[in-house]
């Protein structure tokens, strides 16, 4: 008896998630975003862009720093380096950091490009050799925004299938919440083929370990629960969700047309 195709929509396939590299714009997204999942699949690797140091920190501080609870003189992206080590610790996964630097350490605000990014990750992606790539859907934040595309043109250049890797999105975590903004990412994927389905990956993670996790990050916490009052939203149940981006079903290719005019 043949199954019916929908009997393995949203589950996984095989081992998909036996080498795991998840992309991290910041240090503590993929945690907050992912905690459940790195726990359950042991031996990943998180690769966090905006990781490195500004030329000099701003005079006066950035107020997220201030929120953080640092002062003039600290050096905080060290900081932040060793407690993103602390937390991947406990969740038996791996940090790669990379040097690119936030936007609002930048003249002007302005973030680094995509197209400036993507040659450096798909060079440590092809390294890796992932069964599994996991890229943030890249909402509201502009630097969220720009690895999301980063990892988009990662995608395109490798065809899909680095060593036969399979490719997803997760939700970044409390960005998420923003009224709209996951509804217009996924949009953008449908519309250029990159059919966003939800899956349901088998987790083994008790709420505590994630949770524990996430307290590495004590800086970004007071800056986290004053701005985005994360606590009760990390307390939710199933608080993580992630999409394979693959072609549609064969026959469906049109809905992403047609659902491209019902917007304009």
């Amino acid at each position: 008896m043949i199954e019916p195709p929908m009997r393995s929509w949203g589950t996984m396939h095989g081992d998909e998630f036996a080498r795991l590299l998840i992309v991290s714009p910041h240090l503590d997204d993929a945690v907050l975003s992912c905690g459940e999942l790195l726990y359950s699949y042991p031996g990943a690797l998180v690769v966090t862009v905006f990781a490195g140091n500004p030329a000099q920190y701003p005079v006066p501080q950035r107020e997220w720093d201030r929120q953080c609870g640092f002062h003039l003189g600290d050096d905080v992206m060290q900081a932040r380096r060793d407690e993103d080590r602390a937390a991947l610790a406990i969740l038996n996964a791996t940090p790669h950091h990379l040097s690119f630097v936030e936007y609002t350490y930048n003249e002007a605000d302005r973030p680094v490009r995509p197209s400036v990014i993507a040659p450096t990750l798909a060079s440590v992606i092809t390294e890796f050799a992932p069964t599994a790539v996991l890229a943030p859907f890249g909402l509201a934040n502009p630097d969220h925004d720009v690895v999301h595309r980063a990892a988009m043109l990662v995608h395109a250049s490798l065809g899909g299938s680095t060593q036969s890797a399979k490719w997803f999105a997760y939700e970044d975590f409390g960005y998420k919440h923003i009224p709209g903004m996951l509804a217009w990412r996924v949009t953008q994927l449908f519309g250029a083929m990159l059919w966003p389905t939800p899956i349901c990956p088998k987790l083994d993670l008790p709420g505590s370990r994630k949770r524990e996790a996430v307290e590495c990050y004590p800086s970004q916490l007071l800056a986290l629960q004053e701005d985005w009052n994360i606590m009760p939203k990390l307390d939710a149940p199933a608080p993580e969700q992630y999409w394979r981006l693959d072609a549609p079903p064969h026959g469906w290719e049109l809905l992403a047309a047609n659902a491209t005019d019902a917007t304009r």
